[in-house]
């Protein structure tokens, strides 16, 4: 298939593409300046979301991409996120508020997993959908994630399984029948779910601190709080090689070190924390003892300390190539007239300080999402350290005098986990019911409801047998599907008269003549010799088991004269004791099925 020809992905990133829904073929040039003046248009209708954004790894980027074989001219990008997932589930957000406001516009994206949407809504999916079937057919669009349904006969919306439909394709269909691509309410459902608390929740993935850091290190992450990322992953990822640069700090020496507050991402912090480290004592980094009350700002800042130490020294870079300034790119003119019109920069008059800011921070971001894309070989986080520290001019005093007025740091209790927010976060992601008994119960589909208004004991055991004895293929074993939905439950009734079918209940057999020897129905329809011997061999094979057990009755009774135990029960008749007995044996064979069979489903079902 097509998708397999696809470059791969590297396992922590994730690449989106924009399309127009109904381009102009006929008019290349013209379909490029639109998609032009829509980068221009998304780029400031974003920029507030993205101003301060910190990114784990590589930001989000956007470049026009010409066509290329069955891929229309589009726009594109692709993003590491490292180990921070988060930035994945925001680059999701992202282009569903893009696809929302430019209604023309839809997007495609996918990583190593490929349709990853689709894995967050894996239990409402039709079974005809999986990752063969799903090329080129699940889109955000208009805000909301469709799929082009599985057409089965001619006439119908949709495109066959078995077979692959073209980007064009697709979007024609997409175009023409939107209606009918949207995705059920369920797996919407399941989207909106991992998307919800956006965009206020990229605030809470903030988390502010105290640190004790070389001057220097301040100047430099008060005007780009984004440099911290490259930082905390410099010495998270440090190696005796980089180290060796720590030995005496040059550019951050630590007699400089003032408190202040930055501002991390909760990923970035607890790579920060979590991490032990004891400092070369020729750094001139000292800590305080831990019992100190800034203990831990001293333990951050130096350990931070360390990591913009490594990132100078990786700089390479001499200052005759420095990268051009934004206003020599062609789309800067057009992004900015974009800014304004959308109010970005408020009242604020040209020149003025707070205005300057907002233009820095526009600046910026132009360079992340937009510059950097076309040069990749400017991807240097240690040498832009270098930059904003050899443009910027601070007094140490200054910055002494701050320390009085520091906002207060965040709580990292949400480090520690309790087992019971474990168990709810579980549970949550299981698509169960939180801790209190309560159960989000969706929207039953057609499909599923089919399935389950079949699903008896029966069918179970029949499906069990049919499981043991099928061969499993690469794409592994299926269990039921509402096994996945439900949590796993039987009825003890139902088992013990399934049993009772399968063994033979106690009526059928002990209410028989079972104590007797001759058999009334020896003569009914018997044409075979051999048939009629091996049913008398099998009657006296029967008659002498019934005579061991009467045996083993009679010396049973002989050893219980002798004790008072016989007080206790009040005995009709011999018949009805060996019938007890007889019960009670029948009763443990049952019994023993029933663990046995309850054991394999809670061992196949996994709860």
């Amino acid at each position: 298939m097509d998708f397999l020809k696809r470059p791969p992905i590297p396992e922590d990133a994730v690449q989106y593409q924009l399309f127009l829904v109904h381009p102009d073929p006929s008019d290349a040039e013209a379909h490029e300046r639109v998609l032009q003046q829509i980068l221009q248009n998304i780029l400031a209708e974003i920029a507030p979301l993205l101003m301060q954004y910190i990114w784990q790894h590589q930001p989000f980027n956007l470049r026009y991409h010409p066509e290329k074989g069955d891929v229309p001219a589009h726009l594109g990008g692709v993003t590491q996120f490292g180990d921070n997932v988060e930035d994945e589930w925001f680059i999701v957000y992202l282009l569903k508020h893009i696809t929302q406001t430019f209604s023309d516009v839809a997007a495609v994206v996918y990583d190593n997993d490929g349709q990853f949407l689709l894995i967050e809504a894996a239990e409402h999916l039709p079974k005809w959908l999986d990752p063969d079937s799903s090329e080129n057919r699940v889109f955000l669009f208009r805000g909301e994630l469709h799929i082009l349904p599985n057409r089965t006969r001619s006439g119908e919306v949709g495109w066959p399984r078995n077979s692959v439909p073209a980007v064009g394709q697709a979007l024609e269909v997409l175009h023409s029948h939107s209606g009918s691509c949207l995705a059920k309410q369920p797996i919407r459902s399941a989207l909106a779910r991992r998307l919800d608390g956006y965009p206020d929740k990229i605030q809470q993935n903030f988390h502010r601190a105290h640190c004790y850091v070389p001057a220097g290190i301040a100047v430099v992450l008060s005007r780009r709080p984004d440099l911290i990322a490259p930082a905390v992953s410099a010495f998270y990822l440090r190696d005796p090689v980089d180290l060796q640069a720590c030995r005496t700090f040059r550019k951050f020496p630590p007699d400089t070190r003032v408190l202040t507050s930055l501002k991390f991402t909760r990923c970035l912090y607890a790579q920060l924390q979590q991490q032990s480290f004891v400092p070369d004592r020729r750094s001139g980094f000292t800590l305080p003892a831990r019992s100190h009350p800034q203990y831990r700002a001293h333990e951050l800042g130096m350990k931070l300390a360390h990591g913009f130490e490594i990132l100078c020294s990786k700089s390479g870079q001499s200052s005759s190539e420095k990268e051009a300034s934004v206003s020599s790119n062609p789309l800067w003119r057009g992004f900015l007239d974009s800014l304004r019109k959308n109010g970005y920069f408020k009242s604020e008059l040209e020149g003025s300080v707070r205005y300057k800011d907002l233009m820095t921070s526009a600046e910026s971001f132009f360079r992340q999402c937009v510059t950097s894309t076309h040069r990749p070989d400017i991807q240097n986080p240690g040498q832009e350290v270098m930059n904003v520290l050899e443009d910027a001019s601070y007094s140490l005093e200054e910055l002494k005098n701050q320390e009085a007025h520091l906002p207060p740091e965040d709580s990292d209790a949400w480090l520690d986990i309790s087992p019971q927010e474990l168990e709810r976060l579980l549970e949550e992601r299981g698509g169960r019911g939180v801790s209190d008994g309560t159960r989000k119960t969706p929207q039953p589909d057609e499909e599923l409801q089919e399935e389950e208004a079949g699903y008896s004991l029966i069918a179970v055991t029949k499906g069990m047998k049919n499981f043991i004895n099928a061969t499993s293929s690469h794409e592994g074993a299926e269990i039921p599907r509402s096994c996945l939905a439900e949590p796993f439950s039987f009825d003890p009734d139902a088992v013990t008269s399934a049993l009772d079918r399968l063994l033979g209940s106690n009526d059928d057999e002990l209410d028989s003549d079972d104590f007797e020897d001759d058999d009334d129905e020896k003569g009914n329809d018997v044409n075979d010799d051999e048939e009629v011997q091996n049913g008398e061999s099998q009657e006296q094979t029967g008659a002498e088991a019934l005579d061991n057990l009467r045996k083993y009755m009679d010396e049973m009774d002989q050893e219980l004269q002798s004790t008072n135990i016989g007080k206790s029960f009040t005995q009709n008749n011999r018949v009805s004791l060996h019938r007890c007995c007889l019960s009670c044996a029948h009763n443990l064979v049952k019994l023993f099925f029933f663990l046995l069979i309850y054991l394999f489903f809670h061992f196949l079902l996994g709860q």
